[in-house]
């Protein structure tokens, strides 16, 4: 039995018990992880500084080392979010739609877990966490694979976690991770269908098309986040400035951030001018169509550039937007249906059947009127963090909670029924 077999095993044997433990002793698991996070910062923080040095030795990119970068600003946020998870109503053991069919038999659903969920993920440290504590709230057990350019990171937080699980009286089986950051382990953990139940990936669009295509085991993948603003002609511009400033730069290297803007033409004259120099103050690289160009020709301390076919529908996870002018809400409609890679959308307008057109035509995981696309988040969301932020359909959409990692049976009380 190979070292990855055993591991798969064993979270395996040890979601069984996971998956009726009580949520008081889960609570307990997830309070001392916060905790454990604040009391070990500075070993953990020191092994993130590690990761950091060699991954700027390797030439990691810009977007790719702020994932990597843990503060302990950071870390506050990561513990500050277990707890919130902790304080989460326990989905497992629900009882829902329960009727009385008309032979006398009471048939409805319980909520249960999936089993063993195993991530694999690139860069993001806090990523071991989130997933860790949503697992095991939800009563699943967990393999975690991150890249080797957060191995030590990942080492001192497991470590942490593990500790935090056996004070509470969980089995340490429960969250399994693998240290071996040989990229041939991830075709063969792919095959563990005899153990995992779910896997769940979160990174860059090479590493999701690669578990797809290769996994035997069922996938919720979320892929690149291509997001939208459209600036309708009803919007209000101080609002319309301060949402796609806010989508833009608040933190423009995550999924989130917006990476096309679209002004309606009755409004661009007036408000291109106003957010180009809003972004300038940033930094931001506007790539531009013709009419967006001439509008912003001769604005001093801006950086405006014609925009190439594939700045179009392209994911910049850097401060840089795409900017066009487009003639009617349908036509930015069409724009958004023809790139949109169904993660997050957004309409500032003022016209109620504007947005509600928007709402109901736009396909995407989340769709907003008058906010920046930066909200989709689990924290955001009330749902604590989330495993990942699903652009599929199947079986769940957006940010992955609680409820999206559990499954259910059917439950069935009879008084002595036979099928006729």
């Amino acid at each position: 039995m190979t070292d990855l077999e055993l591991k798969c095993r064993s979270a395996k044997t040890a979601s069984r018990h996971l998956s009726y433990s009580p949520t008081t002793v889960k609570n307990a698991a997830l309070s001392n992880i916060a905790d454990g996070l604040m009391l070990h910062a500075s070993g953990i923080l020191e092994a993130n500084a590690t990761d950091q040095a060699e991954a700027r030795a390797s030439g990691m990119n810009t977007a790719m080392l702020d994932r990597l970068i843990l503060t302990e600003s950071r870390l506050e946020a990561m513990a500050a979010d277990v707890r919130c998870i902790a304080a989460l109503p326990d989905p497992v053991g629900e009882v829902f739609d329960m009727r009385t069919s008309p032979n006398g038999l009471i048939i409805g659903k319980k909520r249960v877990p999936l089993g063993v969920i195993a991530a694999i993920y690139e860069s993001r440290p806090n990523v071991t966490v989130d997933i860790t504590a949503l697992c095991l709230k939800a009563g699943n057990a967990v393999i975690l694979r991150g890249g080797k350019e957060t191995i030590h990171s990942n080492k001192a937080l497991v470590t942490v976690i593990h500790d935090a699980i056996e004070q509470a009286g969980l089995d340490r089986d429960s969250v399994q991770f693998i240290d071996n950051t040989d990229r041939a382990l991830v075709p063969e953990l792919l095959h563990m269908c005899d153990f995992i139940d779910l896997v769940i990936p979160r990174g860059g669009a090479g590493l999701i098309k690669f578990i797809k295509e290769n996994s035997s085991i069922p996938v919720v993948a979320g892929g690149i986040g291509v997001c939208h603003t459209y600036i309708d002609a009803s919007a209000k511009l101080d609002d319309a400035v301060a949402i796609a400033f806010n989508a833009k730069v608040q933190r423009p290297t995550v999924c989130n951030a917006l990476d096309t803007l679209l002004v309606h033409r009755g409004i661009a004259a007036v408000y291109l001018p106003r957010i180009a120099a809003e972004w300038a103050k940033a930094g931001v690289e506007m790539r531009c169509d013709p009419a967006a160009l001439a509008i912003l020709a001769g604005q001093s301390g801006i950086v405006a550039v014609p925009a190439a076919h594939d700045d179009w529908g392209r994911e910049f996870l850097a401060l840089v937007a795409a900017v066009k002018v487009v003639d009617s809400f349908d036509a930015a409609l069409d724009h958004i249906v023809t790139f949109t890679s169904g993660h997050s959308e957004a309409i500032i307008t003022e016209d109620y059947s504007a947005a509600q057109r928007f709402m109901n035509e736009v396909d995407a995981a989340a769709v907003y009127v008058n906010a920046s696309t930066r909200f989709t988040d689990g924290a955001q969301f009330g749902l604590g963090a989330e495993v990942g932020i699903s652009t599929q359909k199947m079986h769940a959409r957006g940010p992955l909670g609680l409820k999206e990692i559990t499954s259910y049976k059917w439950l069935i009380y009879g008084s002595g029924q036979v099928r006729p």
